[in-house]
């Protein structure tokens, strides 16, 4: 039982620090097993009987897939319940931090309006243009501007100057934290902020009829 309070303290202590610190010190590797919870907690069959195990892998997820789960978790600041679409995670997961490149898709440099359109395809099987000012005028998009609608998967259009009314977009997820490139290439920032909500123009969410 020591080892599950420790672990429970660990995790509520990443959250207060924010995401910056959590990487190397998250456990990514799982294994709930009976036979271990007893020989770490020094059990017998009848000693175990009396405590209430919970099982938190009940999808029977494999080792990649919990580390996904409970990495996004901590950086979106959210329970692991939350974190439900791993493939959306997965495949962002291998672009994070790269460069922003305009009008590009590669390791060395990423557009984020292209890598939407790729990230789209992939998770949501969904068709959308390469362009920002494309996507928003996309008939597979519902348009809105209320903020406190906004789910995971939805799109978020800005504009940064008077030439390009739609000029970047980016990805809601969770807990006011979006999926965005800026000069400090892809990553996951706060939509509060105020770089994001002075640009911030409106959001668009996938027509159910739009999928493959």
């Amino acid at each position: 039982m020591k080892c599950k309070i420790l672990y429970i303290l660990l995790f509520l202590t990443q959250l207060g620090c924010g995401s910056e610190n959590y990487i190397a010190q998250v456990p990514f590797k799982y294994d709930y097993s009976i036979d271990l919870l007893k020989k770490q907690n020094k059990m017998d069959d009848i000693s175990l009987g009396n405590q209430a195990v919970v099982n938190d892998n009940s999808e029977n997820l494999n080792d990649e897939t919990l580390a996904i789960k409970e990495k996004y978790s901590i950086v979106l600041g959210v329970m692991p319940t939350k974190i439900t679409n791993y493939k959306l995670y997965s495949y962002i997961d291998q672009w994070i931090d790269t460069p922003y490149k305009e009008k590009s898709f590669s390791k060395d440099g990423i557009d984020c309006s292209y890598f939407i359109q790729s990230l789209f395809s992939s998770v949501f099987k969904v068709t959308l243009p390469k362009d920002p000012a494309g996507m928003f005028r996309s008939k597979s998009l519902q348009l809105f501007t209320g903020r406190t609608f906004l789910e995971e998967g939805d799109l978020v259009f800005f504009r940064y100057d008077k030439d390009h009314p739609i000029s970047d977009v980016g990805m809601y997820l969770h807990n006011d934290r979006i999926l965005a490139c800026t000069d400090k290439g892809l990553a996951i920032y706060n939509f509060n902020d105020e770089y994001f909500q002075l640009r911030y123009i409106a959001s668009g969410r996938i027509n159910k009829d739009a999928t493959k």
